[in-house]
């Protein structure tokens, strides 16, 4: 009698174990699945700007009126400050024959969340994505004019919680810029004087930024045309 309970009860230890190892493997091998998936795939030419890890090749702009800056889970978020909050590439930049794509997400507040200020040869340009107010899209500044101003200008309405693949085309000619598969710039710059606002000086010569709004960056990239 009591052989058979030892047989029954090593027979069911023996059922648990392998159960426990089934299920250990299908979780491990669904959360390699996912892990391998969030990884950044960077296409043949490009060249990333952020390792999704640390700030590494970047500075926490020192605005005076930043919010805090991290890194989590892939992603840059930029605190909502009394401001501008943003970081700067520290390297070296090419100042035409190039284009950026990045994707960004407006996670609180409600004016632009992704300001990208850029080299134009001699001088610099600010994208700006969702500003004055949040709708406002276009080139700041133009012949002294900011993006609400100028007629690079359009109204997009933008989500709280979504990514938008933002990609910023600059050449000797034009400007040109898409969120998504939308194009929203086509801008030849010949005899146009291209310049940035004061608040965002320190953004160049290549910069990211939020005025007043938490916003996340990811999958920063660069190539030469």
């Amino acid at each position: 009698m009591q052989l058979k309970c030892n047989i029954k009860s090593f027979s069911f230890l023996v059922i648990l174990t392998v159960i426990f190892i089934t299920t250990s493997c299908k979780f491990n091998s669904g959360r390699q699945k996912s892990e391998k998936s969030d990884r950044v795939i960077v296409p043949e030419g490009w060249v990333a700007l952020f390792n999704g890890e640390s700030l590494e090749g970047w500075e926490v702009t020192g605005f005076g009126t930043q919010g805090p800056v991290n890194v989590s889970e892939g992603k840059i978020i930029l605190g909502m400050g009394d401001g501008c909050t943003g970081i700067t590439w520290t390297g070296k930049f090419p100042v035409k024959d190039y284009e950026v794509s990045l994707e960004a997400q407006k996670i609180s507040g409600n004016d632009f969340f992704c300001g990208m200020t850029f080299p134009v040869e001699d001088t610099y340009c600010s994208l700006i994505v969702g500003g004055w107010g949040g709708p406002v899209v276009g080139l700041s500044t133009i012949d002294g004019l900011d993006a609400s101003e100028n007629e690079t200008r359009i109204l997009k309405k933008f989500d709280h919680g979504t990514w938008y693949r933002i990609k910023l085309k600059v050449t000797g000619e034009k400007i040109e810029a898409w969120v998504d598969d939308e194009q929203i710039v086509d801008f030849p710059t010949e005899g146009r004087n291209l310049n940035i606002r004061p608040e965002v000086s320190l953004s160049t010569p290549f910069g990211i930024c939020s005025w007043v709004t938490t916003a996340a960056v990811k999958n920063i990239m660069m190539r030469h045309l």
